[in-house]
């Protein structure tokens, strides 16, 4: 384990609960749904009539110029990159000493299905130049790293619903190897389309809940059918705490370490192995014992196949004693599932359960699954005790990719 401390010292985020970090947080710990209603019409012949939009549209914080040559996952990473920025003091930094590393599950397929309408019923003359820097996966790091001057370099992991974990997870490596002595991490995702809705309801992937949007997402409930899908963008910036301390950074907590592992199991369907096994790499990278954790906030996007299985890893890795200790909570009953974006907003969420000893509810259990085998904190917000050490985001995607990280107080 590398001897470099890393540390958060900016967060970003554009979410369905609100248009930064602030009204996001405040919303999480009053419980409220960020789920509504899709009004245009072509949602009307669609299984699926409900989503979790980002609530403040990228128009009211970017020049028409910048909307036009930027995919809506680009927009909200910028959005949400310029707030971890400034939140982090706008740090004084060598561009070859800043990293990027921000993720996308999908990339820009808003651009790819829309443009090629246009091409289809306007020809070819009418396709935008900017379509390519636009759907390409790394258009949002591009974006970001083109905007902050980032020349330590700029990745953009593609690991479906754990990318923007995995994307915070490489951040931490990137300063800890000693290439950056800061990185703006995390990811973004914009696929609320007629064509992305359509493809998970055929999968049985989604919650069909069309006459209670915003009791759709309920995860660890036993009458759960299926996820949310929601849009926006999470960004932190990691530093290293030898840099942060010398400019008198404020630090919401450490990001102490990660594990990723693969299931090689199954395309879509989960296994508990795999989670377990990425939980007890995160504590041994992260040098935290399971009885350190008293807080995860957990994948469980409401799906049937998946919360209950990872309950059972969080048991089986932090073992019966730890586990039992341990509040568990699912912010996507609220946000709805950001996909690749989900990741960095959600350790947005478990940094500031640290940082202000308060762990958010997860809405809509009327009753909890009889095969969960954790505590789950339900309804309203639970006070962190003093003593508690650390916490653990879970992040998991399609193709058996799982992602824990583990943070700890300062």
């Amino acid at each position: 384990m590398s001897t470099t401390e890393v540390v958060v010292t900016g967060l970003g985020a554009t979410t369905p609960l609100g248009g930064d970090v602030a009204t996001t947080w405040s919303a999480l710990l009053e419980g409220r749904s960020g789920i509504q209603t899709i009004e245009e019409d072509w949602a009307a012949e669609l299984p699926v009539q409900f989503a979790g939009r980002a609530v403040e549209e990228p128009s009211t914080k970017l020049e028409r110029h910048r909307l036009r040559r930027l995919d809506r996952t680009q927009q909200f990473s910028l959005i949400a990159a310029h707030e971890a920025w400034q939140d982090a003091g706008a740090p004084e930094v060598e561009p070859e000493r800043l990293g990027a590393v921000v993720s996308s599950g999908i990339g820009g397929i808003l651009t790819i299905l829309n443009q090629y309408d246009t091409f289809r019923e306007k020809g070819w003359r009418r396709v935008s130049p900017f379509t390519v820097p636009m759907l390409m996966p790394n258009g949002p790091v591009a974006a970001v790293a083109l905007e902050f001057t980032a020349r330590a370099g700029a990745h953009a992991p593609v690991s479906a619903c754990a990318s923007s974990a995995e994307a915070i997870a490489n951040g931490i490596q990137m300063i800890r190897s000693g290439r950056a002595d800061i990185v703006i991490a995390g990811g973004t995702e914009a696929a609320i389309h007629p064509l992305n809705l359509a493809s998970f309801a055929a999968m049985r992937a989604l919650s069909t809940r069309n006459d209670d949007p915003q009791g759709a997402s309920r995860p660890f409930d036993a009458d759960r059918d299926g996820f949310v899908m929601g849009d926006g963008a999470g960004i932190g910036v990691l530093e290293s705490a030898e840099h942060a301390r010398a400019r008198g950074a404020r630090v919401y907590a450490v990001a102490a370490g990660s594990g990723a592992t693969c299931d090689a199991y199954d395309l879509v369907q989960p296994h508990q192995d795999g989670q377990r096994r990425a939980i007890l790499a995160a504590l041994a990278d992260a040098d935290l014992k399971a009885s350190d954790i008293a807080h995860v906030n957990a994948h469980a996007t409401s799906t049937p196949a998946g919360d209950v299985g990872e309950t059972v890893a969080i048991r089986e890795a932090l073992g019966d004693s730890a586990a039992d200790e341990v509040a568990v909570t699912s912010t996507k009953s609220m946000t709805g599932h950001l996909l690749g974006g989900a990741g960095a907003v959600e350790s947005i969420a478990t940094v500031l359960a640290l940082h202000h000893g308060q762990i958010p509810p997860t809405i809509n259990i009327n009753e909890l699954d009889p095969g969960v085998v954790v505590d789950v904190v339900r309804d309203k917000p639970r006070e962190l005790s003093a003593g508690a050490v650390g916490a653990l985001n879970q992040s998991f995607g399609f193709g058996g990719h799982n992602i824990a990280i583990a943070f700890r107080r300062p």
